[in-house]
């Protein structure tokens, strides 16, 4: 293009000027002109355009513009990932909401302290004990055995590492129910006992004498020896500890004392599983439950099966789940390539509408964009995003974020972890 005498003339070689809607702009240049969410609840921080940039799960439900509030976040490590998470909770408090963090690595006591609650700290010779069978309201007593009998088959599957037999899981749903004979409440020590000791009645209905239904549960009660003798001990034995404060606007469950230990995923689905059934007595106040490190879960089958079915009732009882990663390949690494782990630790991603990619190496990037059906500018551009910018992806729409923190949440954040 070129100037002269006050007029602007194109050059032959260039092509001519096009007029172009907002739709074909978006198109082709994405991040510069993206479809608005039309949310303004929640600010994080501005579009790569320079338009504010605001997102809330339960906002953007209510508008249509996502079918679930359920999040997965990544990044590598530095990339402001856990700032990121740190500050939108922070946030969120403010407008009302509560949130229930599962917390591997002790990272989240600023801000705890900062809503004025202590960490629930949960390990060898702490006190605290949790029992995962303690499922509660609402439901039938039915509905109650259903729960925890998933979750009692996800335990011992993870803890064998192998799917369980049919025998096997049949002793375990009628130790399961001698244990709800004995206490509203029952224990993973009853179920063990049971197993261990079964009743006539219960080898007669399953078509076998008592030896034989000892035998097929034998293995069961041993794992199950695990939790409550073994390096567990002390955590989830009995009753759940009185008096725990559940109120707070963040209430955290710190983990640390076993991170790294290979006994971690049975932790965290223990954990887990007190937290959603306390979760689901809560009434109807909105929550995030955040779920740091979810490689640990996603590692097994079982635990894996059980934590997609928890995303899937997200809605009924208006949580968003938030899971955080460090990279999709932990997503594949969870069993061999095209096993039913894999498929189902994947599968989390169509359960999670909302995708919040920070940067990747360029091997990560290029599984993230076959993974998330990302156009080959979006994987170039997320091997490459600065510490505290984000792709991200709300169903079908592209926003590349710059997230912006406070002083105050860069303190809570931590400077290791806190975003320029």
């Amino acid at each position: 293009m070129a100037h002269g005498a006050g007029k602007v003339t194109w050059r032959k070689d260039m092509p001519p000027p096009h007029r172009a809607t907002s739709l074909e702009l978006r198109s082709l240049y994405p991040f510069v002109a993206p479809e608005p969410l039309g949310l303004d609840s929640c600010y994080l921080g501005r579009e790569v355009g320079g338009g504010l940039f605001c997102f809330d799960p339960w906002e953007g439900y209510q508008r249509g513009v996502l079918t679930g509030p359920n999040m997965v976040v990544l990044g590598q490590i530095g990339r402001g990932k856990s700032a990121f998470v740190k500050s939108f909770v922070w946030r969120q408090v403010a407008f009302g909401r509560q949130c229930w963090v599962l917390d591997p690595k002790g990272e989240y006591d600023r801000l705890a302290a900062a809503c004025g609650s202590e960490p629930l700290r949960l390990g060898p010779g702490t006190g605290l004990r949790l029992n995962p069978l303690d499922v509660g309201p609402p439901g039938s007593d039915g509905d109650r055995h259903q729960r925890r009998s998933g979750l009692l088959g996800a335990l011992l599957a993870s803890s064998l590492g192998r799917s369980l037999l049919p025998e096997e899981r049949a002793a375990a749903d009628v130790a399961l129910a001698a244990a709800e004979l004995r206490a509203c409440t029952p224990t993973l020590p009853m179920v063990a006992e049971a197993l261990l000791w079964p009743e006539p009645e219960a080898a007669r209905r399953l078509g076998t004498d008592v030896e034989g239904l000892r035998h097929d549960g034998r293995q069961l009660a041993l794992e199950l020896r695990r939790l409550v003798n073994g390096d567990l001990a002390g955590m989830f034995d009995g009753e759940t500890s009185p008096a725990l404060d559940l109120a707070s606007c963040v209430v955290v469950l710190d983990l640390s004392l076993l991170y790294g230990s290979p006994a971690l995923g049975l932790l965290m689905v223990c954990a887990m599983a007190w937290l959603q059934s306390a979760l689901l007595e809560g009434g109807k106040r909105k929550r995030l439950f955040v779920l740091d490190e979810a490689w640990a879960v996603l590692s097994q089958l079982a635990t894996s099966k059980w934590l997609q079915a928890n995303f899937k009732l997200s809605r009924s009882y208006g949580v968003a789940n938030v899971a955080v990663l460090h990279r999709l390949s932990d997503l594949r690494a969870a069993g061999p390539e095209g096993s039913q782990e894999q498929r189902l630790a994947e599968g989390l991603l169509s359960d999670a509408e909302t995708r919040v990619c920070f940067g990747q190496s360029a091997a990560d990037a290029g599984q993230a964009g076959q993974l998330l059906g990302l156009s080959a500018t979006e994987v170039e551009l997320l091997g490459q995003l600065p510490r505290g910018v984000a792709l991200w992806k709300v169903g079908h729409r592209s926003y590349l974020v710059q997230h912006q923190l406070s002083t105050e949440e860069l303190v809570l954040a931590g400077t290791d972890e806190a975003m320029v």
